[in-house]
């Protein structure tokens, strides 16, 4: 029996520990904003990209969308993220293109790896990564990976991920009775909402988007992840797909399913077989022989995260990644499209940011 459906038989017991759980987050969440509890804020923008639930809404994908678009602008962004599942060799971590995954986490790893401009640092404790980085590299803007519950670090645009469970069925399903994490009251902090679409129809998103966000009067952006090709792990080869052949997905992220129709809709083809691991799974020698074994001599596809712990390991240099990127789509309670409301947001903040940055250096 998996979570959702030992979920779904103890929810009348449930609830009420839901009920208890969120009023515990609210009662945090007034205690830093009566400033009760301090939280750090540098003189720069910062920028939280979070969700209010668990599992995979496209954080990470959309802070590599973020650092893209200030990259174009020669914007210089210092990434705090708590590095999930990592072990690190000393706090704060500044993340290195030749990092072990084990040391700082995956996907870490993969935004300082595609975005050099960004200086990603790894810590749970962001009250104290934060200063460290700040005084070292004076960034344009920080970037809170996960933070919509991290408190400590004040934050000036709340990006808040939702996915089509989240505005449907989980609806304010607080943990342990649901996935959220907070009740939809801590909605009503969001700057701007991001609601990831999942490969399929879903036609019940856009009456579902209005009629639990509208009150909120806040923009709300959709957004996909787009195949755009085929590479192997060790980067040698690209490809544009797999010329109908066979294969099989071997995947350690949240949801296992969503990879696998994503990969149908770009191969054309469902993945002969699927082998979940656990998100953040550390892949070793003896899982790569699982992975051969299922293969049988078909393809081995795997997504960009399970890529950068994979590619020092004998035997998956040959492994094909899935490589994606983020588009967003329709958009509603919006009146321009997101890079252009980001900019304009951005613009307005670095303005206000500027003088009080000056005066440091006085």
């Amino acid at each position: 029996m998996d979570i959702a459906e030992l979920q779904r038989c103890l929810k009348p017991a449930l609830i009420p520990l839901g009920a208890l759980y969120g009023q515990a987050m609210r009662l945090r969440r007034w205690a830093y904003e009566a400033a009760h509890v301090a939280s750090w804020r540098p003189n720069c923008p910062v920028v939280s990209v979070g969700n209010i639930g668990w599992g995979g809404s496209g954080k990470t994908p959309l802070c590599g969308h973020i650092l893209r678009w200030a990259g174009k602008r020669e914007e210089h962004a210092i990434v705090l993220t708590r590095g999930y599942g990592a072990k690190p060799h000393r706090l704060p971590l500044l993340v290195s293109r030749t990092e072990n995954p084990a040391s700082c986490g995956d996907e870490p790893l993969l935004l300082a790896r595609s975005h050099p401009l960004a200086r990603v640092v790894v810590d749970p404790k962001r009250k104290r990564s934060g200063p460290w980085a700040y005084e070292r590299f004076d960034p344009d803007f920080v970037l809170l990976d996960d933070g919509f519950q991290h408190l400590p670090v004040a934050r000036d645009i709340d990006l808040v991920l939702l996915t089509p469970h989240d505005l449907g069925q989980g609806w304010n399903r607080v943990c342990p009775a649901g996935t959220w994490r907070e009740g939809e009251a801590a909605l009503s902090r969001a700057t701007a909402f991001c609601v990831k679409v999942l490969p399929g129809r879903q036609p019940d998103l856009g009456e579902n988007i209005k009629h639990r966000l509208a009150r909120f009067e806040r923009p709300v952006y959709t957004f996909a992840l787009k195949p755009k090709g085929l590479m192997r792990v060790d980067g040698t080869v690209r490809a544009p797909d797999l010329g109908g052949e066979d294969y099989v997905l071997a995947t350690g992220i949240a949801d296992p399913a969503q990879a696998a129709r994503t990969a149908e809709s770009f191969l054309g083809r469902a993945p002969r077989a699927v082998l979940p691991f656990a998100d953040h799974h550390a892949f070793g020698a003896q899982d790569l022989l699982r992975i051969h074994a299922l293969a049988a001599g078909a393809h081995v596809l795997v997504t960009a995260k399970d890529a950068v712990k994979l590619a020092k390991l004998p035997g998956a240099e040959a492994f094909w990644v899935l490589r994606t990127e983020l588009a967003f789509g329709p958009s509603t309670f919006a009146e321009t499209p997101f890079d252009q409301w980001f900019a304009a947001r951005f613009d307005e903040l670095a303005a206000h940011y500027r003088p009080l940055a000056a005066q440091e250096l006085v």
